[in-house]
């Protein structure tokens, strides 16, 4: 009985979590970690404002828990690009991942943004040891499959920060996006327009 119960109380707990950390996101990527607000969250959330301090503590501990997700969720989709994988259909993978979380998840990219924006003072450790040793690492992919000519010769460390560039735009930038296309929020099919042409860009700059 202890163990179905310990069962239904993890579950429960992830699912607090994630209802708490969506809403966070939305929270704090409209009004900044300033502006927002536990009893904010709470409400955007729809559990007890005593659920965020059970769970988090804090709103600080709360905001680093929003940013670690969100850069966990940016890194997972580059494990597929490893040096036996074909390279167009990795950086093909890749590049639709990173759209898909733009267009489903731009609140999480607001929130990374303005983190960047204010100089990191949270990320800026995970920055300089986690992400360069990935980027190292998949950088070091990239080279080895025009070592062996099987793309075109580019500068590795940069297709990335282009990939993030261009991809993270249509959300960190979708007001722009949306004035310029003469829209009130961008569509689906605005979406798979844009990803069709980042693919298709990125691919051809590769020579694939």
């Amino acid at each position: 009985m202890s163990k179905v119960t310990d069962t239904s109380n993890g579950l429960i707990r992830q699912t607090n979590e994630a209802l708490i950390l969506s809403a966070a996101e939305k929270v704090f990527a409209r009004t900044g970690f300033g502006g927002a607000t536990m009893a904010a969250i709470a409400e955007t959330s729809g559990l007890p404002k005593a659920n965020l301090h059970y769970y988090f503590g804090s709103k600080d501990v709360l905001y680093r828990a929003v940013l670690a997700r969100i850069l966990n969720d940016w890194l997972v989709p580059t494990h597929g690009i490893t040096a036996r994988a074909e390279p167009r259909a990795a950086l093909e993978q890749y590049i639709r991942a990173k759209m898909d979380l733009s267009a489903q998840r731009p609140d999480g990219s607001k929130v990374f943004a303005n983190e960047l924006l204010h100089g990191a003072p949270v990320v800026k450790g995970l920055l300089a040891t986690e992400l360069r040793q990935l980027v190292r690492e998949k950088a070091a992919v990239v080279q080895s499959w025009m070592d062996a000519g099987r793309m075109a010769p580019v500068d590795p460390v940069h297709l990335f920060f282009s990939i993030w560039a261009m991809t993270q735009t249509y959300a960190d930038f979708d007001v722009q996006v949306c004035a310029v296309l003469d829209r009130e929020a961008l569509t689906p099919q605005d979406h798979d327009r844009a990803t069709e042409h980042v693919v298709s860009l990125v691919l051809r700059g590769c020579g694939l």
